[in-house]
Protein backbone atom coordinates (compact mmCIF):
# COMPACT_ATOMS: atom_id res chain seq x y z
CA UNK A 1 0.00 0.00 0.00
CA UNK A 2 1.33 3.61 -0.76
CA UNK A 3 1.73 5.86 1.82
CA UNK A 4 -0.29 8.71 2.60
CA UNK A 5 1.32 11.42 1.24
CA UNK A 6 2.22 9.63 -1.93
CA UNK A 7 -1.74 8.78 -2.21
CA UNK A 8 -2.17 12.78 -1.81
CA UNK A 9 0.22 13.74 -4.10
CA UNK A 10 -0.97 11.60 -6.70
CA UNK A 11 -4.87 12.56 -6.41
CA UNK A 12 -2.99 16.45 -6.58
CA UNK A 13 -1.48 15.75 -9.72
CA UNK A 14 -4.76 14.12 -10.95
CA UNK A 15 -6.92 16.88 -10.10
CA UNK A 16 -4.43 19.52 -11.63
CA UNK A 17 -4.75 17.34 -15.08
CA UNK A 18 -8.51 17.37 -14.97
CA UNK A 19 -8.19 21.11 -14.34
CA UNK A 20 -6.20 21.99 -16.90
CA UNK A 21 -8.36 19.71 -19.38
CA UNK A 22 -11.04 22.23 -18.71
CA UNK A 23 -9.57 25.59 -18.55
CA UNK A 24 -6.05 26.67 -20.42
CA UNK A 25 -3.83 29.14 -18.45
CA UNK A 26 -1.63 31.84 -18.80
CA UNK A 27 -2.04 32.24 -22.96
CA UNK A 28 -3.56 30.12 -25.88
CA UNK A 29 -3.47 31.15 -29.52
CA UNK A 30 -6.35 29.54 -31.91
CA UNK A 31 -7.96 29.89 -35.25
CA UNK A 32 -11.72 31.14 -35.01
CA UNK A 33 -13.73 30.80 -38.47
CA UNK A 34 -17.71 32.71 -37.96
CA UNK A 35 -19.65 32.05 -41.11
CA UNK A 36 -23.05 33.01 -42.13
CA UNK A 37 -24.81 32.61 -45.14
CA UNK A 38 -28.02 34.56 -46.09
CA UNK A 39 -31.50 33.38 -46.64
CA UNK A 40 -33.31 34.37 -49.56
CA UNK A 41 -33.95 38.00 -50.03
CA UNK A 42 -37.19 39.50 -51.05
CA UNK A 43 -36.21 42.88 -50.50
CA UNK A 44 -33.12 45.29 -49.37
CA UNK A 45 -32.06 44.96 -45.58
CA UNK A 46 -29.82 45.93 -43.10
CA UNK A 47 -27.35 43.19 -41.57
CA UNK A 48 -25.08 43.81 -37.86
CA UNK A 49 -22.26 41.84 -37.23
CA UNK A 50 -19.94 42.30 -33.66
CA UNK A 51 -16.68 42.38 -34.87
CA UNK A 52 -14.09 41.35 -31.84
CA UNK A 53 -11.52 43.98 -30.97
CA UNK A 54 -7.72 43.65 -29.80
CA UNK A 55 -7.27 44.85 -26.48
CA UNK A 56 -4.47 43.94 -23.85
CA UNK A 57 -5.47 40.42 -23.76
CA UNK A 58 -6.67 39.43 -27.27
CA UNK A 59 -4.36 40.19 -29.75
CA UNK A 60 -5.26 39.46 -33.55
CA UNK A 61 -2.21 38.37 -35.37
CA UNK A 62 -4.51 38.25 -38.81
CA UNK A 63 -8.42 39.30 -39.34
CA UNK A 64 -9.81 38.59 -42.57
CA UNK A 65 -13.51 39.67 -43.53
CA UNK A 66 -14.52 37.61 -46.77
CA UNK A 67 -17.94 39.07 -48.05
CA UNK A 68 -19.42 39.66 -51.25
CA UNK A 69 -21.76 42.68 -49.99
CA UNK A 70 -19.62 45.64 -48.99
CA UNK A 71 -19.29 47.07 -45.73
CA UNK A 72 -18.09 49.96 -43.58
CA UNK A 73 -17.48 49.45 -39.44
CA UNK A 74 -19.38 51.43 -36.75
CA UNK A 75 -19.19 51.63 -32.85
CA UNK A 76 -22.17 51.97 -30.33
CA UNK A 77 -21.30 55.32 -28.51
CA UNK A 78 -21.79 53.66 -24.96
CA UNK A 79 -19.59 50.60 -25.19
CA UNK A 80 -17.87 51.14 -28.38
CA UNK A 81 -18.05 48.00 -29.53
CA UNK A 82 -16.98 47.30 -33.52
CA UNK A 83 -19.84 46.44 -35.99
CA UNK A 84 -20.01 45.67 -39.57
CA UNK A 85 -22.51 47.08 -41.06
CA UNK A 86 -23.92 45.79 -44.62
CA UNK A 87 -27.09 46.54 -47.04
CA UNK A 88 -27.85 43.10 -48.57
CA UNK A 89 -30.30 42.90 -51.23
CA UNK A 90 -32.00 39.86 -53.09
CA UNK A 91 -29.26 39.09 -55.59
CA UNK A 92 -27.00 38.42 -52.08
CA UNK A 93 -29.54 35.50 -51.79
CA UNK A 94 -27.76 32.46 -50.68
CA UNK A 95 -24.61 34.23 -50.43
CA UNK A 96 -21.95 33.45 -47.85
CA UNK A 97 -19.83 35.53 -45.15
CA UNK A 98 -16.86 34.64 -43.45
CA UNK A 99 -14.66 36.65 -40.82
CA UNK A 100 -11.73 34.79 -39.71
CA UNK A 101 -9.67 35.67 -37.01
CA UNK A 102 -6.35 34.30 -35.26
CA UNK A 103 -5.80 35.33 -31.76
CA UNK A 104 -3.39 35.33 -29.15
CA UNK A 105 -5.19 35.46 -26.07
CA UNK A 106 -4.00 35.96 -22.45
CA UNK A 107 -5.34 34.57 -18.93
CA UNK A 108 -7.30 37.35 -17.27
CA UNK A 109 -6.74 38.22 -13.60
CA UNK A 110 -7.63 41.89 -11.76
CA UNK A 111 -6.34 44.30 -14.09
CA UNK A 112 -6.71 48.55 -14.58
CA UNK A 113 -7.96 50.53 -17.11
CA UNK A 114 -8.20 53.62 -18.42
CA UNK A 115 -11.71 55.04 -18.47
CA UNK A 116 -14.61 56.34 -15.72
CA UNK A 117 -15.88 52.86 -14.32
CA UNK A 118 -19.12 54.88 -12.73
CA UNK A 119 -21.03 54.41 -16.40
CA UNK A 120 -21.10 50.72 -15.33
CA UNK A 121 -23.60 52.06 -12.88
CA UNK A 122 -26.33 52.47 -14.77
CA UNK A 123 -29.82 49.99 -14.71
CA UNK A 124 -30.29 48.35 -17.88
CA UNK A 125 -33.66 47.18 -19.41
CA UNK A 126 -33.16 44.15 -17.97
CA UNK A 127 -31.39 44.94 -14.63
CA UNK A 128 -32.80 47.60 -12.87
CA UNK A 129 -31.97 48.71 -9.56
CA UNK A 130 -34.48 48.96 -6.95
CA UNK A 131 -35.60 48.73 -3.44
CA UNK A 132 -35.81 44.92 -3.54
CA UNK A 133 -31.95 44.87 -4.97
CA UNK A 134 -30.20 47.36 -2.67
CA UNK A 135 -31.71 45.18 0.23
CA UNK A 136 -31.00 41.73 -0.88
CA UNK A 137 -27.48 43.38 -1.57
CA UNK A 138 -26.82 44.74 1.60
CA UNK A 139 -27.78 42.23 3.57
CA UNK A 140 -25.43 39.54 1.63
CA UNK A 141 -22.24 42.00 1.87
CA UNK A 142 -23.57 43.16 5.52
CA UNK A 143 -19.97 41.86 6.96
CA UNK A 144 -17.27 42.49 4.06
CA UNK A 145 -14.85 44.76 4.52
CA UNK A 146 -14.58 46.38 1.43
CA UNK A 147 -15.57 46.67 -2.65
CA UNK A 148 -13.21 43.59 -2.82
CA UNK A 149 -14.76 41.67 -0.68
CA UNK A 150 -18.43 43.01 -1.29
CA UNK A 151 -17.97 41.83 -4.76
CA UNK A 152 -16.64 38.04 -3.43
CA UNK A 153 -19.76 37.80 -0.82
CA UNK A 154 -22.07 38.40 -3.99
CA UNK A 155 -20.31 36.34 -6.18
CA UNK A 156 -20.69 32.90 -3.49
CA UNK A 157 -24.47 34.16 -3.26
CA UNK A 158 -25.20 33.85 -6.66
CA UNK A 159 -23.25 30.63 -6.97
CA UNK A 160 -24.86 29.28 -4.38
CA UNK A 161 -28.48 30.94 -5.06
CA UNK A 162 -28.64 29.36 -8.47
CA UNK A 163 -28.00 26.78 -11.24
CA UNK A 164 -27.64 26.51 -14.24
CA UNK A 165 -30.70 24.82 -16.22
CA UNK A 166 -31.97 25.63 -19.79
CA UNK A 167 -35.06 24.04 -19.08
CA UNK A 168 -38.55 26.27 -19.31
CA UNK A 169 -39.11 29.68 -20.60
CA UNK A 170 -37.45 32.91 -19.43
CA UNK A 171 -33.77 31.88 -19.32
CA UNK A 172 -30.58 33.18 -21.85
CA UNK A 173 -32.19 36.76 -21.65
CA UNK A 174 -30.03 38.49 -19.31
CA UNK A 175 -32.82 38.89 -16.79
CA UNK A 176 -31.75 39.71 -13.20
CA UNK A 177 -35.35 39.59 -11.95
CA UNK A 178 -36.03 36.20 -13.77
CA UNK A 179 -32.74 34.89 -12.52
CA UNK A 180 -33.18 36.11 -8.94
CA UNK A 181 -36.86 34.32 -8.38
CA UNK A 182 -36.51 31.27 -10.99
CA UNK A 183 -33.00 30.54 -9.39
CA UNK A 184 -32.31 28.90 -12.79
CA UNK A 185 -30.68 29.86 -16.17
CA UNK A 186 -27.74 29.95 -17.78
CA UNK A 187 -24.83 32.14 -18.22
CA UNK A 188 -26.61 35.58 -18.95
CA UNK A 189 -29.05 35.15 -16.11
CA UNK A 190 -25.99 34.05 -13.64
CA UNK A 191 -24.22 37.17 -14.87
CA UNK A 192 -26.86 39.58 -14.62
CA UNK A 193 -28.05 38.46 -11.33
CA UNK A 194 -24.52 39.87 -10.06
CA UNK A 195 -24.37 42.38 -11.92
CA UNK A 196 -27.51 43.81 -10.66
CA UNK A 197 -26.56 43.42 -6.98
CA UNK A 198 -23.20 44.60 -7.72
CA UNK A 199 -24.39 47.85 -8.82
CA UNK A 200 -27.07 47.78 -6.33
CA UNK A 201 -24.79 49.00 -3.48
CA UNK A 202 -22.61 51.40 -5.80
CA UNK A 203 -20.15 48.77 -7.32
CA UNK A 204 -19.70 49.18 -11.26
CA UNK A 205 -19.44 46.02 -12.93
CA UNK A 206 -20.03 45.01 -16.67
CA UNK A 207 -21.23 42.60 -18.87
CA UNK A 208 -19.22 40.70 -21.72
CA UNK A 209 -19.97 38.19 -24.50
CA UNK A 210 -18.13 36.03 -26.49
CA UNK A 211 -16.41 32.24 -27.12
CA UNK A 212 -15.27 30.04 -25.21
CA UNK A 213 -12.46 27.79 -27.06
CA UNK A 214 -12.57 24.01 -25.56
CA UNK A 215 -9.81 23.38 -23.62
CA UNK A 216 -9.66 19.12 -24.41
CA UNK A 217 -9.39 19.36 -28.17
CA UNK A 218 -7.66 21.00 -30.87
CA UNK A 219 -10.49 21.13 -33.53
CA UNK A 220 -14.17 21.74 -33.95
CA UNK A 221 -17.49 23.33 -33.77
CA UNK A 222 -18.21 25.69 -31.00
CA UNK A 223 -21.97 25.72 -30.30
CA UNK A 224 -22.37 29.23 -29.38
CA UNK A 225 -21.90 31.94 -27.02
CA UNK A 226 -20.50 32.36 -23.69
CA UNK A 227 -20.63 35.60 -21.17
CA UNK A 228 -19.02 36.59 -17.93
CA UNK A 229 -18.82 39.50 -16.28
CA UNK A 230 -16.63 42.06 -13.98
CA UNK A 231 -16.85 44.43 -10.79
CA UNK A 232 -15.04 47.26 -10.14
CA UNK A 233 -12.67 47.36 -6.89
CA UNK A 234 -9.76 49.03 -5.31
CA UNK A 235 -8.80 50.71 -8.61
CA UNK A 236 -9.02 47.05 -10.73
CA UNK A 237 -11.25 44.85 -12.45
CA UNK A 238 -11.99 41.70 -11.41
CA UNK A 239 -13.15 38.98 -13.82
CA UNK A 240 -15.52 36.39 -12.63
CA UNK A 241 -17.47 33.35 -14.51
CA UNK A 242 -20.42 32.53 -12.35
CA UNK A 243 -21.89 29.90 -14.40
CA UNK A 244 -18.89 28.57 -15.67
CA UNK A 245 -18.35 27.49 -11.57
CA UNK A 246 -21.67 26.13 -11.38
CA UNK A 247 -21.09 23.67 -13.83
CA UNK A 248 -16.76 23.00 -12.26
CA UNK A 249 -17.22 23.22 -9.14
CA UNK A 250 -13.70 22.69 -8.46
CA UNK A 251 -12.92 25.73 -10.30
CA UNK A 252 -15.59 28.06 -8.37
CA UNK A 253 -12.00 29.81 -6.52
CA UNK A 254 -10.44 30.32 -9.59
CA UNK A 255 -13.13 31.59 -11.29
CA UNK A 256 -13.36 34.25 -8.88
CA UNK A 257 -10.77 36.47 -10.21
CA UNK A 258 -10.02 34.96 -13.79
CA UNK A 259 -10.99 34.43 -17.06
CA UNK A 260 -8.59 31.31 -18.67
CA UNK A 261 -6.60 32.05 -21.44
CA UNK A 262 -9.09 29.78 -24.05
CA UNK A 263 -12.14 32.50 -24.69
CA UNK A 264 -12.75 35.56 -26.94
CA UNK A 265 -14.31 38.36 -26.36
CA UNK A 266 -17.06 39.72 -28.95
CA UNK A 267 -18.68 42.30 -27.64
CA UNK A 268 -19.12 44.25 -24.13
CA UNK A 269 -22.22 45.65 -22.68
CA UNK A 270 -26.33 45.33 -22.96
CA UNK A 271 -28.83 47.65 -24.19
CA UNK A 272 -26.59 48.11 -27.64
CA UNK A 273 -27.33 50.92 -29.77
CA UNK A 274 -25.17 51.52 -33.19
CA UNK A 275 -26.01 53.97 -35.84
CA UNK A 276 -27.76 52.87 -37.97
CA UNK A 277 -30.21 51.21 -35.14
CA UNK A 278 -32.07 48.07 -35.97
CA UNK A 279 -36.16 48.58 -35.34
CA UNK A 280 -36.24 46.12 -32.98
CA UNK A 281 -34.70 48.83 -31.02
CA UNK A 282 -31.03 48.37 -28.52
CA UNK A 283 -30.04 45.14 -28.97
CA UNK A 284 -30.21 43.19 -25.57
CA UNK A 285 -26.71 41.38 -25.94
CA UNK A 286 -24.85 41.48 -29.32
CA UNK A 287 -23.53 38.13 -30.19
CA UNK A 288 -24.60 36.81 -33.42
CA UNK A 289 -25.34 38.03 -36.60
CA UNK A 290 -28.77 40.32 -36.90
CA UNK A 291 -30.64 40.74 -40.19
CA UNK A 292 -33.32 43.23 -41.08
CA UNK A 293 -35.76 42.44 -44.19
CA UNK A 294 -38.22 45.42 -44.99
CA UNK A 295 -37.57 46.40 -40.79
CA UNK A 296 -38.44 43.09 -39.74
CA UNK A 297 -36.01 40.81 -37.99
CA UNK A 298 -34.94 37.41 -40.30
CA UNK A 299 -33.51 34.36 -38.73
CA UNK A 300 -29.69 34.10 -39.93
CA UNK A 301 -27.34 31.23 -39.37
CA UNK A 302 -24.29 31.13 -38.23
CA UNK A 303 -21.54 28.22 -37.68
CA UNK A 304 -18.30 28.84 -35.07
CA UNK A 305 -15.45 26.73 -36.16
CA UNK A 306 -12.17 26.87 -34.07
CA UNK A 307 -8.25 25.37 -34.58
CA UNK A 308 -5.96 25.63 -31.66
CA UNK A 309 -2.40 26.97 -33.05
CA UNK A 310 0.88 26.34 -31.63
CA UNK A 311 2.27 29.28 -29.40
CA UNK A 312 5.21 30.92 -30.30
CA UNK A 313 8.43 31.56 -28.91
Amino acid sequence: MKPLPVILTLLTALNIFATEKKIVRNTDRFELVYTMKLPELNDSGKLWIPLARTDPYQRFETLSISSPIPWHKTRDKIHHNEILILHPDQTASGQQITIRYQVKRKEKSAHTETGNPKKHLKPEKLVPINARFIQMAKKITATSANDLDKGKAIYWHVLEHMRYDKSGKGWGRGDALYACDSRTGNCTDFHAYFIGLCRAINIPARFAIGFIIPANITSGNIGGYHCWAEFYAQGKWVPVDISEADKHPELAAYYFGHHPANRLELSRGRDILPKPSPKAGPFNYLFGPHLEVADKAVPLKATYKFKRLPLKN
